[in-house]
């Protein structure tokens, strides 16, 4: 069969490392699913357009080539947009392609059309229309965008008729993505100066962090200068959580500990902070600000910024670790004594069965290079502040975006992207509801996956908020009845209830030996993130 430009185009995602592509055919897919069929780029069926793109992310997170998201036009366009604006806010690299109606057909007003390029240009670096004759060019240009810092989704619009036709195009060498400008001296200069000055200075590792490309620059860092650091939620790994310098992950559960304990320092260094997790005036104070990142630091006039260093981070962290080092003044016994504090703060006791037994069970269980993905909602706080991870790209969370849905189809893009680690998920039963269809998606591939879901039978942390507020309940409790067992499947997939550590210890154990994804429904109490969340 001759090469169309279908055939093309996968070949040019393919010699980017692009492996598989995550969506839900229609006719004007089928074309470019043949041609991934032939050309080696294996499709993956999902249950819902939105978990492709969070599929499509979590890709791009862990092999740093760019994910693959696939749609129809309208309506599975815009359920990919959800994944896609994760991918943008997250900033992972991403191709999102979706499969239009022919050439001579666009701008009309007819059957599922809408404009592609205005739905998808607020939450994408760029939105490129495939054409004839271009095809390799555009291809081109979108790899190096999606793969240049800060990275993110390009959007791609394929008519049928584009796609069918003769190839007429070599494939391009796959493109580099472009490199900042290093910081000037001067900014790095006046850095070593201002923390040279400092007597006790934390450090705040951020999302940005994730991207570099020698995480071990990071602890070389911290080490030289033995600067206590926290993380945000997303950047946890970067750095083994058991490390004594670990002071915990900012602005989740038991948030105003950390608040205390950072507001004690002289200087705070935001090292690759990105404030789309979560802006320096929520937890700063007066506290005065180094922001060391690709780009300028987004704050209001409250945040004492004592200076920026902004550049390319690898070769800022590199000219760092150059520096002389300096002693600061932090004694040892504060820094434990807060951690100790910290954690059993986080878990109150409780003669019931708590998420956070759920948390720790699961954490003893799985080995420290095992790979987590959860969702969004009240577990999300405790998961954040409580899990200790111990390896970059270890800890799967959407913090920009910050979507429910997100944790499942994570957990099953991280096992088909490492399938040499254990994963597991944990999700509440709210987010369960949006994506238990995706369970399909791990039976049919093989893949063994625990989801653990935390089932409390209220969207919990809405539920926390409207108490916070002194407002009634309503409109938050997913289910009335308490019932007594789990349902012996989902769609063909194992699912067993727990309702004490043992029952989960065994079930877990069980499930990341089997042959495929288990369910495993812990009927919790969740009364303490009324507690933990937001104190």
């Amino acid at each position: 069969m001759p090469k169309n430009n279908a055939d093309l185009i996968v070949e040019i995602l393919k010699n980017a490392g692009v492996t598989h592509g995550y969506g839900i055919p229609s006719g004007n897919v089928i074309p470019f699913m043949d041609a991934m069929r032939r050309g080696g780029v294996q499709f993956v069926l999902t249950a819902h357009e939105g978990s492709a793109g969070f599929a499509a992310d979590v890709m791009g997170r862990m092999t740093g080539k760019p994910g693959l998201g696939i749609s129809t036009l309208g309506p599975g366009a815009t359920n990919l947009a959800t994944g896609v604006g994760c991918a943008y806010l997250d900033r992972s690299p991403m191709i999102a392609i979706t499969c239009n109606l022919n050439t001579d057909q666009l701008g009309r007003r007819i059957q599922m059309i809408i404009d592609h390029h205005a739905l998808f240009k607020p939450i994408t670096k760029a939105s490129l229309a495939l054409r004839e004759g271009s095809i390799a060019s555009t291809l081109e240009e979108a790899l190096r965008i999606a793969l240049s810092e800060p990275m993110g989704p390009v959007h791609l619009d394929l008519p049928e008729d584009v796609m069918r036709a003769a190839a007429s195009e070599e494939a391009p060498a796959t493109p580099a993505g472009g490199r900042l400008d290093p910081a000037p001296d001067l900014e790095i200069e006046k850095f070593d100066r201002l923390l040279s000055e400092a007597k006790r200075p934390v450090a705040v590792l951020g999302s940005t962090a994730m991207r570099i490309q020698d995480t071990g620059a990071l602890l070389a860092f911290i080490e030289k200068r033995q600067i206590p650091f926290a993380t945000t939620t997303m950047a946890k790994g970067l750095i083994d959580e058991n490390h004594p310098l670990s002071i915990g992950c900012i602005e989740r559960a038991r948030r105003q500990l950390l608040r205390g304990f950072i507001r004690e320092a002289d200087l705070v260094i935001g090292l690759g902070y990105d404030v789309i997790e979560v802006e320096y005036e929520a937890w700063i104070g007066d506290v005065p600000l180094i922001h060391v990142d690709i780009e300028q630091a987004d704050t209001d006039a409250t945040v004492n910024i004592a200076h920026e260093v902004v550049g390319d981070l690898d070769s800022t962290l590199e000219r760092m670790n150059d520096l002389d080092s300096v002693s600061n003044e932090w004694p040892s016994e504060i820094i434990q004594n807060h951690k100790d504090t910290f954690q059993k703060a986080l878990r109150p006791v409780s003669e019931s069965f708590t998420p956070h037994q759920v948390i720790d069970m699961v954490r003893s269980i799985l080995p420290k290079e095992g790979v987590l993905s959860f969702d969004v909602g009240a577990h999300t706080h405790q998961i954040a502040s409580q899990w200790k991870a111990h390896a970059p790209r270890s800890f799967l969370i959407t913090n920009g975006w910050s979507s429910m849905g997100f944790g499942l189809p994570a957990g099953i893009a991280a096992k088909i992207a490492r399938p040499d680690l254990p994963v597991v998920t944990i999700l509440g039963d709210g987010c369960f509801m949006m994506t238990c269809g995706e369970l399909i998606v791990a039976k049919r591939m093989g893949l063994t996956l625990p989801v653990i879901v935390l089932d409390d039978r209220w969207l919990g942390l809405i539920k926390v908020k409207q108490e916070r507020q002194s407002l009634e309940y309503y409109g938050t409790e997913l289910q009335e009845e308490e019932y007594r067992e789990a349902p012996a499947h989902y769609f063909g997939v194992p699912a067993v209830g727990v309702r004490d550590p043992g029952a989960l210890e065994t079930e877990v154990k069980k499930a990341l030996e089997a042959n495929g994804p288990t369910v495993i429904e812990a009927i919790v109490d969740a009364t303490h993130y009324m507690e933990t969340v937001f104190d």
